[in-house]
């Protein structure tokens, strides 16, 4: 009775479609807490709701599916909480684009009807993302999806809000900040892209107040000098030690600028002269406050000048720099402009050059918050995969700042603060900031409510109550997304049972903005770390290392390599070139070998299920290790110990290597070697049960990695269970594993190769025979070869086989070592020797070329500089082959010559 046969080839598209929604009918996703049950749960890094499916995601869901998929087999009770973020500046963004298009602003609309319009955008396109991890293949628990402004976590945000200010960690305060015009709000220091730009640094002269003389600025952006309160110095600067206590003047609108001397200001940059800026300069902003200088804020939020800035208000930013620039050319105050690369910030989210700027906004303090974060990762509570990433986790954390959480945006958590107008009156005299953060004390202001829920009215006067317009940072809702997600702050089952999580997977471009701010949260609400192992893995990047982006033209679309090869090739293709935490160089070719895998698994698979009888795999027909056979038992062998090299692989999150051991076995040793070797026994009740039993193994192995292409072909053999991925994870039989079998099939395989490769190497005709000679070292090695010299014929077609220790060379042979064997082939008859001699001669010439080509790339330094490390260590791998095959084309001139 044979097995269901499979179609001549594999349709990926069909196939998936059907098998992802079988899974999702049947709740094989779904994840049920179990007081006796072992948790293993990951939460997924939201995406933004703007997003569409790129392979970075790919690659981070892949890793996570994979681990996911393995425990669940494993017998863990597995839970991949799905979810995505609201992204507060994207969205906000995205759905203003929208309004410009019917020529209104989110002013016109209102902040109710804006917030409506947004959300009416979120039901529309927030979940295409989703729809496209099911394209993956992703067994998220998709019953569970949260969104970062739902319901319950909007109350956590709030909780959290409350709680921090209640114990004295959430102020607000007036301190220079990240702001972006375009934008218009405050972003955090991790909001900021810093990118070197080529600038100018131009030179000004300000003049000594009662004298005739001058001292030189140099700054890189001078329409802020109109905001200027002083000019300073480093007391040890000889220069400038006459001017302490005198006064200088702003040049255009003539202001008194005192000129104070400080330890902290550079004397080696430009002149060591420093105008001080306090409103629009961080470093300038603290000497403000140690000598009470006075605040001046020349720009509104949109990036233009104000009222301040003199006749120059009104005007953009960077209008007013070449306005001010030509007019003080036009006095004689600017001496010179020199050439100056610096680092410039720019908005994470639109790419504009953000300003440092003076305003009222509310931090979170971390200090106390990262204290017990750090010993949290130094005695390995959570640990780093590399471990490279923990000194850049402690690095960060132990010179942490405070967090501004404050946003002048629309969408997203609204800062939980009411203000009444009566009361705050009355108490006008208060000072902003009556707490100092970690003293102990609550932040208060007269007449301000912070509360859980929203107020009616004011609880002191009865007035009315007006809530502060800003909203919170996207990510201090993502920052408790392990455990919000499970319910906190109820106390429930799934919270109990499910955190912490196990496993964090995520890119390492996010360890600021999120990872460590979640451990920060973890133990502050949650008493535990919300994670024990954090993988970090590497960029997407295209061939030549670039980053893939739109804009540059380069990405590579998941969702159109999945309709081109399907999604296990996707994910098998994405994982063999993953190193452990190194980026990941792609192009659409290196998803061709995901292809060609899926096919050679489903051919073989085709050739297994052509071939088998199911009646001769009943229990009692089992056979023993004697009816086996040798070839039997060794891929027997193999598959167990393959199947313990990969479950470590996957504890120790090595999924390329995992990969790479699962192509080595199917492709070459089961499909190569195995099935070729079996082919004369196919029918007999060993080979049967053999093939049935290495197949059925080999596929639960593969199906976290590939599990559409599993699971089709699983159902298609006999088996036990409902569902290849509810199916038990094939544990290593150690009684099956021969270590000295498989050496001596080792020996057998690498004699019928050397064979195969002279008789590649002279184009012997594939139809002819050989006369083959084998001499042997030793006596185990002249066992082995006579005991398996039929497999030797059989796979190297040869007609004539002798082996034994002390034969001589034939005449016209090429030879070929391998270990202490030495194989002769004898040619006579089957190679033309001067044709042979013209091709390899031709062959050389041809390699010879290569190499100085290569040769001369490897020794020039531009290019040693500039391509991307991938693309060089590939260089110098092709001069190792070519090099390697320059020999063997010499070695065969030798053999021709003898």
């Amino acid at each position: 009775m044979s097995s269901p046969e499979l179609s001549k080839v594999y349709e990926p598209k069909s196939v998936e479609k059907h098998w992802y929604a079988h899974w999702l009918k049947k709740g094989y996703f779904k994840a049920k807490a179990a007081p006796k049950g072992k948790p293993y749960t990951i939460v997924i890094p939201p995406p933004n709701v703007t997003g569409i499916l790129h392979m970075g995601h790919a690659l981070n869901n892949t890793l996570q599916d994979i681990l996911i998929r393995y425990k669940r087999m494993s017998g863990y009770r597995t839970l991949w909480m799905p979810g995505t973020d609201h992204a507060g500046i994207a969205t906000q963004n995205v759905v203003e684009r929208s309004l410009r298009e019917e020529g209104l602003t989110r002013q016109q609309l209102g902040r109710e009807a804006f917030l409506e319009r947004v959300w009416k955008w979120r039901e529309k396109y927030g979940n295409t993302i989703v729809r496209q991890l099911h394209r993956l293949g992703a067994s998220c628990d998709w019953d569970r999806t949260r969104f970062t402004m739902d319901e319950g976590l909007s109350e956590a945000v709030r909780e959290v809000f409350v709680r921090l200010y209640e114990k004295g960690l959430i102020y607000r305060g007036k301190y220079i900040i990240n702001w972006c015009p375009r934008c218009q709000t405050a972003l955090s220091d991790e909001e900021v892209q810093h990118k070197e730009i080529n600038g100018h640094l131009y030179h000004l002269k300000y003049a000594i107040e009662g004298t005739d003389g001058h001292v030189t600025i140099a700054t890189t952006r001078p329409e802020t000098m109109l905001g200027d309160t002083a000019v300073g110095f480093n007391p040890t600067d000889e220069r400038y030690r006459h001017l302490s206590g005198r006064t200088a003047t702003l040049p255009l609108i003539n202001r008194r600028l005192r000129i104070i001397s400080d330890e902290s200001i550079d004397p080696s940059f430009g002149t060591g002269a420093l105008k001080i800026t306090p409103s629009h300069d961080p470093v300038d902003f603290e000497l403000a406050r140690k000598h009470e200088l006075e605040f001046i804020n020349i720009l509104n939020p949109d990036g233009t000048l104000n009222e301040n800035a003199g006749p120059y208000a009104g005007l953009d930013r960077f209008e007013a720099r070449r306005r001010i620039v030509a007019d003080l050319e036009d006095r004689r105050i600017l001496l010179e402009i020199k050439e100056h690369q610096h680092s410039v910030g720019h908005c994470y989210r639109c790419s504009t050059v953000i300003e440092p700027y003076f305003s009222s906004q509310w931090f979170v303090h971390m200090k106390p918050l990262a204290a017990p974060a750090i010993e949290a990762v130094e005695k390995e509570r959570t640990v780093f995969a590399p471990k490279r990433w923990t000194k850049v986790y402690l690095d960060w954390m132990h010179n942490i700042k405070d967090w501004c959480v404050s946003r002048q945006i629309w969408w997203g958590h609204r800062i939980p603060v009411w203000t009444c107008a009566a009361c705050r009156d009355k108490g006008k005299t208060a000072a902003e900031t009556v707490f100092r953060p970690g003293q102990g004390r609550v932040y208060r202001e007269p007449g301000m409510i912070v509360a859980r829920k929203d107020p009616k009215a004011c609880p002191d006067c009865g007035g009315v109550l007006e809530q502060d317009p800003d909203v919170l940072d996207t990510w201090f809702s993502s920052w408790l997304w392990p455990f919000s997600t499970l319910g906190w702050p109820e106390k429930n089952k799934d919270l109990k049972f499910f955190y912490p999580t196990a496993c964090l997977v995520t890119g390492y471009e996010i360890i600021f903005f999120w990872v460590a701010r979640m451990i920060m949260s973890g133990i502050e609400f949650m008493g535990r770390e919300p994670f024990k192992q954090v993988y970090i893995h590497g960029i997407v990047r295209d061939e030549t290392g670039a980053k893939m982006s739109k804009s540059l033209g380069n990405a590579v679309d998941p969702i159109e390599i999945i309709d081109e090869f399907g999604a296990d090739a996707l994910r098998y293709g994405i994982i063999s070139i993953t190193a452990e935490g190194q980026d990941v160089y792609c192009s659409k070719e290196k998803f061709e070998v995901g292809r060609n895998f899926a096919n050679k698994i489903w051919n073989a698979s085709r050739l297994v299920l052509m071939n088998l009888d199911t009646r001769k795999l009943r229990p009692s027909a089992v056979p023993t290790p004697a009816q086996l056979g040798p070839i039997n038992r060794w891929i027997i062998s193999r598959v167990n110990q393959t199947a313990a090299s990969l479950a470590e692989s996957l504890d120790r999150h090595r999924f390329n290597e995992a990969a790479s051991t699962l192509y080595d076995f199917i492709w070459h040793q089961y499909c190569d070697w195995y099935l070729e070797l079996a082919k004369p026994t196919m029918k007999d009740r060993a080979t049967q049960w053999t093939m049935h039993y290495v197949l059925e193994r080999t596929l639960r192995l593969l199906h976290p990695f590939m599990p559409f292409i599993t699971e089709e072909i699983w159902q298609k053999i006999p088996h036990k269970g409902e569902s290849i991925m509810v199916s038990e994870w094939p544990k290593p039989e150690k009684r099956r594993i021969d270590p000295k079998l498989e050496t001596e099939v080792d020996i057998i395989l690498g004699e019928i190769q050397a064979i195969r490769n002279v008789r590649s190497a002279w184009q012997i005709n594939p139809k002819e025979s050989v006369t083959v000679a084998v001499k042997v070292a030793g006596d185990t090695e002249l066992r082995i070869l006579r005991e398996y010299s039929t497999y030797i014929v059989q796979m190297a077609k040869v007609s004539s086989l002798q082996i034994g220790k002390t034969l001589a060379r034939p005449k016209e042979s090429a030879v070929a070592n391998v270990g202490r064997v030495e194989t002769y082939v004898v040619l006579t008859g089957l190679v033309d020797v001067q044709v042979e001699r013209q091709r390899i001669e031709a062959a050389l010439a041809d390699v010879d070329r290569l190499i100085r080509g290569l040769e001369g790339r490897l020794k020039n330094e531009e290019f040693l500089r500039k391509a991307p490390k991938e693309i060089v260590d590939k260089e110098r791998q092709k001069a190792v082959e070519l090099e390697s095959r320059r020999q063997r084309l010499h070695e065969n001139l030798r053999s021709l010559g003898e």
